[in-house]
């Protein structure tokens, strides 16, 4: 079962990536309110049940694929 696990920043940590982004588009003549950049990882879990599928992938999401400090994550079954 294939999981995506979204990782972004945290809204109260400066994206200083995403700024640059929002910068970059803005000199180029592009209009937006904002930008944030964040990473996206598909797990490709063996087969079981959603449920376990799921309770797997927030636990390696918890471990080593987000930095609970400045970041969230969201979990969504593909």
């Amino acid at each position: 079962m294939k999981i995506g696990v979204r990782v972004m920043p945290r809204k109260e940590v400066l994206d200083t990536q995403g700024r640059a982004v929002e910068n970059t588009l803005r000199e180029h003549g592009r209009r937006l309110n904002s930008c944030q950049v964040g990473r996206y990882v598909v797990l490709d879990l063996p087969d079981s049940s959603a449920e376990q599928a799921m309770r797997e992938a927030r636990e390696m999401a918890e471990l080593v694929l987000h930095n609970p400090l400045i970041e969230t994550f969201e979990l969504e079954k593909l």
